[in-house]
């Protein structure tokens, strides 16, 4: 999806952008069909009913003397036939609008979980949310109601017309002198109507969404005040943006329906004096008035319904952006297949990276190391030293501009980005839990597991206790973003979830630093249990953790400046020296 000051200008979106929609549309020919028989149907079935009056009046008033029950029960067959078959398009161009919208949340969301994490530091999430739900609502009125009302209308409109000069001739070409009137209108006032209201719907959703996930930190430094008036400016730029497409709106509406039933009283008051002086029958003056209204209300109804096809072709071509947006992080053309079984080496050669928000710093400046299988390896410095970047480009969430990484022997850009990643297991310092069940949350780890391999690895991270006193045990709902959970117990479980993955390179982000003493020795033991035998990079904020490494990288700006054991660090009393002297007095003072 484009940057909000990368979105197309507003006369840029053209209605050709619906074409995504109906390629949605067209898997579902047989519905298609129906809605369209059901539709003409339903329109013949209108246009019937002026035909049917006319009859009443000349065959049955004046030729029968009054006798009118047969031409009323030929309209009443046909009332019968319009409701039937306005029921029938109803339930078809309905559904076909539910179902295109859920392919097309699907497509999106689909084609989203491809994109790698650099696409969604430039993009907002949470306005990429509220595209997923304001645009498809779009589309699903357009799909569901509006394009059928048009079609409805236009063939109301032609069909009417046809008619219209079959009753009246020259009346008909009188009425037709007016419709360039009506048509233009709609078309060059059409295009001034707004298309950034689902802009300011976005706005409203990502300003939400901000605002309720930091809760905790808008009332703990007492921002409501400001987070009420932030959120009115944005409410109310929508409004204003709502208020100028509906003054547009009306007038166009005004003029539509003044040209319209204007031209309808002039030809009218032509037609009463062709009926005095004999020149046209009563019953053919009637069918032609109501002809005449409905035409006129089809046009009415085109000029209100284009201004949302103008909105729905905006909402498809920023729904199009999110589905034909292309990953830069994707498996080669031939992948070249990972060793097996896994080795569990890692090598950093030459190591260049900038992050693609960030472009004018270096997170890693020419990185060199590697770490070989069964070795624990701790990265410690400063922060913004490029540590975490470290684990970012182990998973390929990004490719460096120079240098090489390896895995195993194997260039990570020759390799299934799905391939590395089935080879490392993750415990991040910010754990994540979903909305779901404990159960689900550990089967992250792998989606087969079964309960027993569940226990086992719940045991292992010292989480199987608190999760025993579960309500529902494994089956309990854990709240968004685990809120049911402490951060000890949310640790444990991504420990766990760790340990069911059983890759054989393990990569932690301090998963202690923001830990009690207690919880801190609970997940140390759990992590003690989950480096056994594994290859192992850890960031560490806290010095202790890496007392037991067999190696240490000491990272300052990017660069790795020292590297060694805790013991011979400690005595070049360079920055880890410091850094250690710094924790160590803290924790004794």
């Amino acid at each position: 999806m484009a940057r909000r000051d990368e979105l197309p200008p507003k006369s840029q979106r053209k209605l050709g952008e619906l074409a995504m929609i109906w390629r949605f549309a067209t898997r579902y020919p047989g519905r298609i069909a129906a809605a369209l028989t059901a539709l003409v149907v339903a329109a013949s079935a209108t246009l019937a009913i002026p035909g049917g009056f006319r009859l009443v009046i000349d065959k049955g008033f004046i030729a029968s003397g009054g006798d009118v029950g047969p031409y009323f029960q030929g309209l009443m067959g046909i009332v019968l036939v319009l409701a039937l078959a306005t029921a029938t398009r109803f339930y078809f161009v309905s559904w076909l609008g539910e179902r295109v919208v859920a392919d097309i949340r699907t497509g999106v969301q689909a084609n989203l979980l491809r994109l790698a994490p650099a696409y969604f530091e430039e993009n907002r999430p949470s306005e990429i949310a509220s595209r997923l739900t304001a645009d498809t609502a779009i589309i699903e009125q357009v799909v569901g109601t509006t394009i059928s009302v048009a079609l409805r209308n236009i063939f109301l409109a032609i069909g009417g017309i046809l008619y219209l000069f079959a009753l009246a001739p020259k009346l008909a070409g009188m009425l037709m002198l007016g419709i360039p009137l009506v048509i233009l209108p709609i078309v060059f006032m059409g295009r001034r109507l707004s298309q950034t209201s689902q802009d300011r719907i976005a706005d409203v959703g990502a300003t939400v969404s901000e605002t309720l996930r930091s809760m905790k930190i808008v009332q703990g430094f007492g921002q409501e005040r400001r987070e009420a008036e932030r959120f009115g400016e944005v409410v109310e730029q929508g409004f204003a943006t709502a208020r100028r497409r509906i003054t547009v709106r009306s007038v166009m509406t005004a003029i539509i329906i003044g040209l319209i039933f204007g031209s309808i009283t002039l030809v009218m008051w032509q037609g009463a004096i062709d009926v005095a002086s004999g020149r046209l029958s009563g019953g053919s003056i009637a069918a032609f008035i109501m002809t005449g209204g409905i035409v006129a209300g089809s046009f009415g109804a085109l000029a209100e319904v284009y201004g949302d096809i103008l909105r729905a072709a905006g909402a498809a071509s920023r729904l199009s952006e999110l589905l034909t947006a292309e990953p830069e992080i994707r498996a080669p053309a031939h992948p070249v297949a990972l060793p097996a079984p896994a080795i569990g080496r890692l090598a950093f050669d030459h190591v260049v990276f900038r992050y693609p928000t960030r472009p004018e710093v270096k997170a890693l400046d020419d990185v060199s190391f590697s770490v070989e299988p069964g070795e624990m390896v701790a990265v410690v410095g400063p922060s913004g030293a490029g540590k975490s970047t470290i684990l970012q480009l182990a998973q390929r969430f990004y490719d460096p501009e120079g240098g090489a990484i390896r895995l195993d022997g194997v260039a990570l850009p020759d390799a299934d980005p799905a391939e590395i990643r089935r080879r490392l297991a993750v415990v991040p310092q910010e754990t994540v839990i979903f909305g779901a069940s404990a159960r689900d949350n550990l089967r992250y780890g792998r989606w087969d597991a079964d309960d027993a391999a569940i226990w086992a690895a719940a045991e292992a991270a010292n989480a199987a206790g608190f999760l025993r006193d579960l309500p529902q045990g494994l089956d309990t709902f854990l709240g968004e973003a685990g809120a049911r959970l402490s951060g000890g117990q949310r640790q444990r479980l991504a420990i766990a979830r760790a340990l069911l993955r059983d890759a054989p390179l393990l990569l932690l982000d301090e998963a202690t630093s923001a830990l009690d003493a207690e919880s801190e020795k609970l997940v140390q033991d759990a992590l003690d249990r989950l480096m056994e035998g594994r290859t192992t990079i850890v960031i560490a904020h806290r010095l202790a953790t890496v007392r037991a490494a067999d190696r240490i990288l000491v990272m300052d700006q990017g660069r790795i400046v020292e590297e060694g054991n805790h013991a011979a660090l400690s005595a070049q009393d360079g920055l880890y020296a410091r850094l250690a002297r710094l924790q160590f007095s803290e924790a004794h003072a």
